[in-house]
């Protein structure tokens, strides 16, 4: 079952009115909450990539990319849920998990379907809402998964922008 349906929300995906890359985000995390990311991700063998500027580089630990110095390029993480679904975690802060996706790669009822089931696995494993922004918007959610709901919900009209 569908947690959002495409008809509904397809506003909110489209590429001319929200910018192609949308943030999304889990506000209020930790170190440990970065880990359990990542954890996540190998755990469920999703294709990922993670590199250091032009180097790319096994996984480290959360703690160890967040304790770089502040003049360190910052570390990209690709994670693929799904074959042609991208998500680029960058890690920005250990306060907040951000990550963009395209919006591009998200068009319809099953690419919708992946990309809520992403954020409901992230939202599961840290017990926290995952949260989408308009891109350049932040603090201003669409949609994202509500804890309490367990599941992708919408927070803002779909026809206004």
């Amino acid at each position: 079952m569908s947690d959002l349906l495409w008809d509904d929300v397809k506003g909110f995906f489209d590429p001319g009115l929200m910018g192609s890359l949308p943030d999304v985000r889990v506000p209020d995390a930790s170190v440990a909450d970065w880990q359990a990311v990542l954890d996540l991700v190998a755990e469920r063998g999703w294709r990922c990539r993670y590199s250091e500027g032009e180097r790319v580089l096994p996984v480290p630990r959360a703690d160890v990319v967040l304790s770089r110095p502040a003049e360190a390029e910052c570390p990209v993480l690709r994670v693929w849920p799904a074959a042609d679904v991208l998500a680029i975690f960058r890690f920005h802060t250990d306060d907040e998990v951000d990550f963009d996706v395209d919006l591009r790669e998200l068009q319809g009822q099953e690419r919708l379907d992946v990309f809520c089931g992403f954020l409901r696995e992230i939202g599961r494993r840290l017990g926290k809402p995952v949260l989408m922004d308009p891109e350049g918007d932040s603090g201003r959610p669409v949609l994202g998964f509500d804890v309490e709901a367990d599941r992708v919900v919408v927070l803002a009209d779909p026809q206004v922008r």
